[in-house]
């Protein structure tokens, strides 16, 4: 007799389809293909054996928060993992990241030139291949939100394109505000950063990413442009805040 497997892993398998499906639809109203959209499955304090379940179901793309956690986590997974950092990363954390998670993909975001040159440098001296980035753009103006502001976002890609040569730059990101699922200004004004920058470095458009949307408006940020949402407990259920590191 077969076991059924645990509610809350059968669950979260059962919410990534929904999530998928809701994707497909929002991609289709937008006259995009479901495949140009990337969900990072955000797992930040979630138990292993709940992101094996989810891996299992053949989602490979999965994002942290914390350096800590990631570091304890990528050696117990899976190594085709494409691993995310989605968190704010300090500079002086750069070097434990890089070398401890060999299969992370991309770091959302760099929102600084110094954090720029950490992770530029680090990847030279680990021998890693290329890491894409994304820029980090504060586009709701509060001061408690990492990002460059808007105003000076094509100046930071420009350090991060021409003067990093191991460093991919793949986009821009934003975390808005807590209410702009109504009033999506947020996705509008890193909408127009990717048109500036695109522009000075003349660059397709859709060279350039626009990580936007979370778990309450990922439909409305892929409809207005989103090619990266992440999306956390929709997935996973509510946030464990005891297992935070």
């Amino acid at each position: 007799m077969v076991m059924a497997a645990p509610a809350l892993e059968g669950a979260a398998v059962t919410a990534l389809r929904a999530v998928l499906h809701r994707v497909r639809q929002a991609a289709e109203k937008s006259g995009r293909r479901a495949d140009d959209v990337r969900v990072v499955a955000v797992s930040k304090t979630k138990p292993i054996p709940l992101i094996h379940q989810v891996y299992d179901a053949g989602h490979r793309c999965f994002g942290e928060n914390y350096v800590q956690e990631i570091i304890d986590k990528a050696p117990q997974l899976p190594e085709d993992i494409e691993w995310h950092f989605v968190g704010h990363l300090q500079s002086n954390k750069v070097k434990s990241l890089l070398a401890a998670v060999p299969s992370l993909a991309m770091v959302e975001g760099v929102d600084n030139e110094k954090l720029a040159n950490h992770l530029d440098r680090t990847v030279s001296t680990l021998g890693r291949k290329p890491l894409s980035v994304l820029v980090q753009v504060n586009t709701s103006g509060e001061e408690s939100k990492s990002g460059v502001d808007p105003s000076r976002c094509v100046e930071l890609v420009k350090h991060v394109k021409l003067g990093c040569p191991n460093l991919q730059f793949s986009g821009l990101m934003t975390i808005g505000m807590p209410d702009y699922s109504s009033t999506p200004e947020n996705f509008r004004t890193l909408s127009n950063c990717r048109t500036e920058v695109c522009k000075a470095l003349r660059m397709a458009e859709n060279q350039c990413e626009l990580s936007m949307g979370m778990s309450s408006d990922f439909e409305q940020a892929i409809e207005m442009g989103s090619t990266n949402v992440r999306i956390g407990s929709t997935i996973f259920g509510p946030r464990d805040y005891s297992r935070k590191k």
